[in-house]
This record gives C-alpha cells, sequence and structure tokens, in this order.
C-alpha cells in the first residue's frame, strides 16, 4: 500500500504503526496467574503472548514522555529523509496531542539535519516545538502554496492554547522561490488565529516572503531572544491581540517593519536592536504601531535601538474614523531609546526617528536620535506610498516630547531642499507638538518646523563616544562605560537640568535632584552631579 507524502493525519508503515487499542491494553490486564495452567496450555498460551507482543504497535517503543524526537538519522522516535518531511513532523505532533493526558508535551527535532517541508506544519494545545540550534526547518523549492498559507499553524481552526516554538532555524527559501512577491501573505513562518499563551523564543527565522509570526485574536502572546533577518513583510505582526510583549530580538528588516502593532492593546516593545538590508527604495518602520478600530491606550516602547531602518524607527498612525472608538488611541510611551540613522528610504517622505499622527497624549522622553533623516520627531500624515486617509481629518490630539537629546538631524533623502529639523509639525491645525527640555545641537535644517519651546537647550551634549554610538553623558563625577564608572575632565551640560517634574529617583548619587537628558535619564547607568 502507498500512502500520500502530504498525509500527516494517518499513518505511514514505514516510520511508525498504529497506536495501541483497547484490546491490547484489555490483553494485560486480563492475564490471570498461569502457575496453575497445564503445560500444554502454558505453551499455547506462551505462543499467542509472543505473536500478540509481536503486533504491539510500536508506540509503545516511543521515547518516554514528555518528549517525542524527530531525526534525519538514528535516534528518533521518527525518521525524515530531507524530502516531505512534513509527514513525519506533522505524525509527532499528532502523537503528542492525542496523547497530552499520558504525560506528552513536546516534539523535539535533533540536530544537524535540514528538514525539507512541503506542507504546514500543525501543532495542537498545550504542545512546544522544539529542536536544536542545528536542525532546520526549510521550505521546498517552488512550493507554490496560495497566499496565507503557513509553514506553522495550529491544528484547530477555533484555536488552541498553550504553544511554544523554540529554539531551531526556519529558513523560507527565498532564493528557491523567488517567483512569489515580498509582502502579499506567502509564506508566513508562523500563523495563529484565536490562539491565547503563544510563545515563540530563541528561534533564527530567515529569507522569507511573508511574516515571522504573524497572530490575530490572540492573549498573552510573548515573543523574545529571537534573530530574524531579511523576511518579506513583519517579523511581529500582531491584529486585535491583548497582552503582547517582545523583548530581546535582533531583527533586520527587509521589506516592512520587525515589530508590528494593529489594533492590538496592552503591549510592551523593549530591549530590541532592529536594523535593516539595504536593497533599494524598500522597507518600513523599525517599529509600526497602527489603529483602524477598537482601543490602543496601553503600549509601552522602551530600551529599543533603531539602527538605520529604511522608515522612521518608530511610526504611529490612527486611521479610525468610528465615533465611539477613534479616542481611544492614546497614551502611547516612548522612552530610552537610541535611533541613529533612521529614515534612510529614498522613496517616501515619512522618513525620521518617530512619525506620528492621529494618537492623543502620546510621550516621548529621554531617548536619543542622531543622524535621522528629514527630522528626529514628526508630526504628519504620509504623503508617498501610503494613502492620505491613513490619518483622519480634523482629530485634536497632542505628542510631548520631553528629555530627548536630537542632533545631527540630515536631509531628507527623497526630497534634498534642506529638510533636516529636529522637530516637525505638518499639521498644526489639528495636532499639537509640545517640547520641554530637550537638548538640539547641529541640526541642519534648524530646530524647529511649526513649534518651539521655551525650555530646550541648544548645546554640545558631550557624549561618551557618539562615533560609537556610547550616548552616555560625560561627567567629572562619574559615567557609566559599561563596566565600571569612570571621570571626565568635563560634564555635560544635559546634568541635571531635565524637566522639572520628572522622575529622577533611578538616577545614582549624586544626582542633584533632576533628571538628566538623554537615553540615561532616571536610570541606574545615568551621569553622575557635580554636586
Amino acid at each position: 500500500m502507498v500512502y500520500s507524502n502530504k498525509f500527516y493525519g494517518g499513518i505511514d508503515t514505514s516510520s511508525h504503526k498504529s497506536l495501541p487499542n483497547e484490546s491490547t491494553h484489555k490483553f494485560y490486564s486480563d492475564l490471570s496467574p498461569i502457575i496453575s495452567v497445564p503445560r500444554r496450555e502454558l505453551v499455547i498460551l506462551f505462543l499467542v503472548s509472543c505473536l500478540v507482543l509481536a503486533s504491539v504497535p510500536t508506540a509503545l517503543c516511543r521515547s518516554p514522555a514528555p518528549i517525542i524526537y524527530v531525526s534525519g538519522g538514528s535516534g528518533g522516535d521518527f525518521k525524515c529523509d530531507g524530502k516531505d518531511d512534513h509527514v513525519q513532523i506533522n505524525q509527532a505532533l499528532k502523537f503528542v496531542a492525542e496523547n497530552s493526558k499520558s504525560g506528552y508535551t513536546t516534539v523535539h527535532l535533533k540536530g544537524p539535519f535540514t528538514y525539507v517541508i512541503d506542507d504546514t506544519l500543525l501543532i495542537g494545545s498545550n504542545t512546544i516545538l522544539e529542536g536544536d540550534s542545528t536542525a532546520v526547518i526549510k521550505l521546498t523549492n517552488h512550493a507554490g502554496w496560495p497566499t496565507m498559507k503557513p509553514l506553522i499553524q495550529q491544528m484547530s481552526s477555533l484555536g488552541n492554547n498553550n504553544i511554544v516554538i523554540r529554539g531551531f532555524e526556519v529558513n523560507v527559501n527565498y532564493a528557491g522561490n523567488t517567483e512569489i512577491s515580498f509582502g502579499k501573505g506567502y509564506y508566513n513562518i508562523m500563523y495563529f488565529t484565536h490562539c491565547n499563551n503563544v510563545k515563540v523564543y530563541n528561534m533564527y527565522m530567515h529569507d522569507g516572503q511573508g511574516d515571522g509570526l504573524r497572530i490575530r485574536y490572540g492573549k498573552n502572546i510573548q515573543f523574545y531572544n529571537n534573530k530574524i533577518s531579511k523576511l518579506g513583510h513583519d517579523g511581529l505582526f500582531t491584529g486585535e491581540c491583548e497582552n503582547v510583549e517582545a523583548w530581546n530580538n535582533r531583527i533586520t528588516c527587509r521589506t516592512n517593519s520587525a515589530l508590528r502593532i494593529w489594533n492590538s492593546n496592552k503591549v510592551k516593545l523593549h530591549d530590541n536592536v532592529i536594523d535593516a538590508f539595504y536593497s533599494g527604495c524598500t522597507g518600513g518602520p523599525g517599529i509600526q504601531i497602527e489603529k483602524s478600530a477598537g482601543i490602543m491606550d496601553n503600549i509601552d516602547i522602551y530600551d529599543n535601538t533603531f539602527d538605520n531602518t529604511y522608515g522612521p524607527g518608530i511610526w504611529i498612525f490612527n486611521y479610525d474614523t468610528s465615533s465611539a472608538t477613534q479616542d481611544q488611541g492614546k497614551n502611547v510611551h516612548i522612552y530610552h531609546n537610541t535611533f541613529y540613522g533612521t529614515g534612510t528610504n529614498m522613496g517616501i517622505d515619512w522618513a525620521g526617528g518617530i512619525v506620528a499622527s492621529g494618537f492623543h497624549d502620546t510621550l516621548i522622553e529621554n531617548n536619543v536620535f542622531d543622524g535621522a533623516y528629514h527630522a528626529a520627531v514628526a508630526i504628519m500624515y504620509p504623503m508617498g506610498g501610503f494613502p492620505s486617509g491613513y490619518s483622519p481629518k480634523g482629530k485634536k490630539c497632542k505628542t510631548i516630547v520631553r528629555n530627548n537629546i536630537i542632533v545631527n538631524t540630515q536631509k531628507h533623502k527623497k526630497d534634498s531642499s534642506g529638510i533636516g529639523y529636529g522637530a516637525a509639525n505638518y499639521l498644526p491645525a489639528t495636532h499639537t507638538l509640545v517640547l520641554e527640555n530637550n537638548c538640539l545641537y547641529n541640526n541642519l535644517a534648524g530646530k524647529y518646523k511649526n513649534c518651539a519651546s521655551t525650555t530646550d537647550i541648544y548645546v554640545n551634549p558631550l557624549f561618551a563616544n557618539q562615533k560609537n554610538h556610547d550616548y552616555h553623558l560625560q561627567s567629572v563625577t562619574g559615567r557609566w562605560n559599561g563596566k565600571t564608572w569612570v571621570k571626565d575632565k568635563v560634564s555635560s551640560p544635559c546634568i541635571d537640568t531635565g524637566y522639572r517634574s520628572s522622575d529622577y529617583s533611578k538616577e545614582p548619587k549624586p544626582n542633584g535632584n533632576r533628571i538628566n537628558i538623554g537615553r540615561y535619564g532616571n536610570t541606574i547607568y545615568a551621569s553622575k552631579s557635580k554636586n
């Protein structure tokens, strides 16, 4: 009998047999003492027992709970040969899902081996899919899948919960599937819907046409310690989700953003390093916060590094036109981030450090912007590459920019007419840009466009080592150099000159009883005061 290579719900006799049935278990429970059985009957019983034991499914020889092993050689419970390996991996996932009450939780991919798949891997509830760092899932050449068919998906269309994916590599094999365009929903690595308690971490995902993790209608999403390079859309895309946290990811964008939050709330994005693979006029922001419906009033973005992103380091925009929810886009907090060389895309006008519109009471504080193209902070609708309707007209919004250092803003790569402001407000009729106690220095086009400040300072901030992106402030009393405290010959004018009401309690003493301007203000690494 020949079995289809793409049939993962049935039985592949080349790798294993069916699971134990009730009669087999009954046989064991019904064995009676043989001490009183006549010798002839004993022999017959022995022979029958041998026949039964010979027919016991190989599932009884699987690795003990909780782990089932998949390998490309010896030593695995399911063995792959580098072709249509989705068959055996799906059999392992199905076995774990069906035997969870027996303690099975995990499918482990052994390496070094490249598992070539030509169909979606299906994972159930309460399941861990993990692997050695040398285990690679690779999409076959010229797969020809329809849009939105991912490499990994939940088993049930109604959703599965408590899913963990960790530890291995996914090569989406763009080189073998170049006939497919970027950013149109092809070959997303993971696509989950209606799934709660999802963790994706310690993964290496690269060279694809779609998203890394795409998830909609989920709760409690954790995405961390991943390395992502040159995917065709977003590294993480969440739609209508709640309780999302992404941290310690290293993401190189090729087409869209590293982290995209759409109509989702209770979000924390922190300690990520985001840059771009430069290839012409392509690519979007490092982080994209997008609202067309619902509530988005609890979003924190902090301790990230944005390095030469195509679009702005962060793009925030609200185009919700519903009177019931339009005003629920508010209170985004952006702090302790570093932006340098952001906004390199020559094909868009909405470049810069942070570009925002439509959100109210956005607070941007204690960041460093170094060498942004166009403007460090720009309030604007996108006018090139996206419809102008991406923000509702007439909405009143306020953005507060406080305790930031903004230096060396450069000409716009698309428009070389001299744009290069510290802060620019292109929507003064509806949007207010409040600037308080920032330090601006050496910005090409000047300090402001359609905005002003009475408390900003305009001096060299005296970074420890700007060339190497060390934005600690020089101090004669003490500056943290990454290992210990050192003393400089001069002190930065940004020490103790931040907003009077800002919290400074985390700064080491002497702290002058006032927050420092810049990336390390109100942190344990803040440079010390003279007094």
